[in-house]
C-alpha cells in the first residue's frame, strides 16, 4: 500500500500529530483477528453507502464509485491478496484505507454519518448472526445423524443408568433420543438468541445518533435486520448478543460434553458398548492394544474451553459504563474461539455418532444382569395384588437379596422362592421380569417402550422436515 503516513494515524486526526507508540499500536490493534469481519464490514459499508446516496447525503456519483471501490477490496480480501498493515488498527480502518487508495479522497465520505462505535457493532452483530445460523445447521446435521441411529435401534435393549448403575432396562433408540432433545434445546437457545439479536445498530454514530437525515429502516432492511435498535447509546455499547451467543454454545457444549463422556464410558473394556472405526480413534505409542476415543475426549475437553470464554466475556462487560470503551475490542475473541470449538465438537460428534458400532448383544447382556427389573415386579405388586407402593418397595429389595444369594436374575427365580417372600406374588410375575417385558410395557408419553421411540423418531423427523 503506498502514500500512507507512518508517522501520524491519519484515521486519528491532526490532534495526534506524533503517532502512537510502539506498545501503543500493539495493544490497541485487532486487525490480526477482527479481519474475520472483512465480510461484515463491507456489507454494512455497501449498505450504509446506498442509503447515504438514496438519501441525497452523497451524489449519487461518489455513492457509485465508493460501491464499486468496496467491491474491488472485497475482492482482494476474498483472495487473500490484501497485506494486512500494522499501522492499521483494525478490519474498518483497513477497508477505509485500501478503498482510498483505490478510488481517491472520496473514500473518506465512506464514514459520514457514522462512528467506529456503531460500524463495528453492526459488523460484529452481523458476524454473530451468521456464527449461530451455521452452528444451527450443523446441530441438524447432528439431530439427523441421531434420528436415523435411534430408528435403527429403536428395539435394542440397553441398561438405563442413574449415578452410573444400572437402573431400569431402555431401548438404546431411546438413549439416542434423549440426546436428541438436548440438541434440540440447544438449536431453541439460539433461535432466541438470533431474534433478540435481530436490530441494527447502524446509524446509532458514536453515541448520540447523527443530525444527517439518515434512514435507519432502509439500512436494517439492506443487511436482512428485522429494524433499528431504539437507543443510539444502548446500541454502540450492547454486547447482549454476544453473550447470548456464548451462554448458548457454554450450555451446548456442556451437553455435547456429557455426550462425549458417554462415549468414552462406552468404548472402554469394561463396558464394550461402542466400537470406535479406527478413523474416530488413535493408538498408542507403546500399547498396541489400544484405542483411544481421543476425537470424544477433545470434545469434552473443548467444552472447558467455551464455557471459559463466556466467563471472559462476562467480565469484561460486567464493569463498563456506558456507551463504548476500548474493553469491548476484547469481545470479538472469545467468540471467534468459541465458535471455531463449538462447530468443531459438532461436526466431530455427528461424526463419531454416525461411524460407532453399536455392541448391542453387550448392551443386552448387562441390562439383563443387573437387577434392571425390579421397579416392574414392585410396580407388578401396586398394579397385580393392590399392595401399597413402598410395601412393594421393601417385597422387591427382599426377591432381589434372593436373587443375589442364588447367582442369578429375577426372572430365573423360582416360583415358589417369591411366593415364600410374599404370597400375593403368582406366575403371572414372569410376564414383566424380562427385559423386553419391562421396555414393551413403558408406554407413557415418552417412555422407552418401542412403540413410543417409533412415535418420538416419527415426530422429530417431521419437525425436522418442516424446519428444512
Amino acid at each position: 500500500m503506498n502514500g500512507r503516513k507512518t508517522g501520524s494515524n491519519a484515521m486519528w486526526g491532526g490532534r495526534f500529530a506524533e503517532g502512537p507508540t510502539a506498545v501503543m499500536r500493539a495493544i490497541n490493534a485487532s486487525l490480526p483477528f477482527d479481519k474475520r469481519l472483512w465480510q461484515q464490514d463491507i456489507a454494512a459499508s455497501k449498505a450504509h453507502v446506498a442509503m447515504l446516496g438514496a438519501q441525497g447525503i452523497l451524489s449519487a456519483e461518489d455513492a457509485s464509485i465508493i460501491m464499486g471501490g468496496l467491491g474491488e477490496v472485497a475482492a482482494e480480501f476474498a483472495s487473500g491478496a490484501l497485506p494486512e498493515d500494522p499501522a492499521l488498527e483494525d478490519i474498518h480502518m483497513a477497508t477505509e484505507a485500501r478503498l482510498a487508495e483505490l478510488v481517491g479522497p472520496v473514500a473518506g465520505r465512506l464514514h459520514t454519518a457514522r462512528s467506529r462505535n456503531d460500524q463495528v457493532a453492526t459488523d460484529f452483530r452481523l458476524w454473530v448472526r451468521d456464527a449461530v445460523d451455521a452452528v444451527d445447521a450443523g446441530l441438524k446435521t447432528f439431530q439427523s445423524v441421531l434420528i436415523d441411529r435411534a430408528a435403527a435401534h429403536a428395539d435394542d435393549v440397553m441398561p438405563g443408568f442413574t449415578h452410573l448403575q444400572s437402573a431400569q432396562p431402555i431401548t438404546l433408540g431411546h438413549h439416542l433420543m434423549a440426546w436428541f432433545e438436548m440438541i434440540a434445546r440447544d438449536r431453541s437457545r439460539f433461535a432466541d438468541a438470533r431474534r433478540r439479536m435481530n436490530r441494527s445498530p447502524l446509524g446509532s454514530a458514536a453515541l448520540a445518533g447523527t443530525g444527517f437525515v439518515i434512514d435507519r429502516d432502509a439500512t436494517a432492511k439492506a443487511l436482512g435486520f428485522d429494524g433499528p435498535t431504539a437507543n443510539s447509546l444502548d446500541s454502540v455499547s450492547d454486547r447482549d448478543f454476544a453473550l447470548d451467543y456464548l451462554s448458548a454454545s457454554a450450555t451446548c457444549a456442556i451437553h455435547l460434553s456429557r455426550m462425549a463422556e458417554e462415549i468414552v464410558i462406552w468404548a472402554s473394556q469394561p463396558f464394550s458398548f461402542v466400537t470406535l472405526p479406527d478413523q474416530w480413534s488413535t493408538g498408542s505409542s507403546i500399547m498396541p492394544q489400544k484405542r483411544n476415543p481421543d476425537a470424544a475426549e477433545l470434545v469434552r475437553g473443548h467444552a472447558g474451553r467455551i464455557l471459559g470464554a463466556n466467563i471472559a466475556l462476562m467480565v469484561t462487560m460486567k464493569g463498563l459504563p456506558l456507551a463504548y470503551s476500548k474493553d469491548m475490542q476484547d469481545d470479538k475473541e472469545p467468540v471467534f474461539e468459541a465458535y471455531d470449538l463449538l462447530e468443531l465438537s459438532i461436526a466431530a460428534m455427528a461424526g463419531m455418532t454416525a461411524a460407532l458400532t453399536f455392541r448391542t448383544d453387550r448392551m443386552r447382556a448387562l441390562a439383563e444382569s443387573g437387577f434392571a427389573t425390579a421397579t416392574d415386579l414392585a410396580d407388578w405388586l401396586v398394579r397385580e395384588a393392590d399392595v401399597p407402593f413402598r410395601e412393594a418397595h421393601h417385597i422387591t429389595g427382599r426377591a432381589v437379596k434372593a436373587a443375589e444369594e442364588r447367582g442369578c436374575g429375577l426372572a430365573d427365580l423360582p416360583l415358589d422362592v417369591l411366593t415364600a417372600i410374599d404370597l400375593r406374588i403368582d406366575a403371572r410375575v414372569f410376564e414383566v421380569l424380562t427385559v423386553d417385558a419391562s421396555v414393551a410395557s413403558r408406554t407413557s408419553h415418552g417412555g422407552t417402550a418401542p412403540v413410543k421411540v417409533r412415535e418420538a423418531i416419527a415426530a422429530a423427523r417431521a419437525a425436522l422436515e418442516e424446519d428444512a
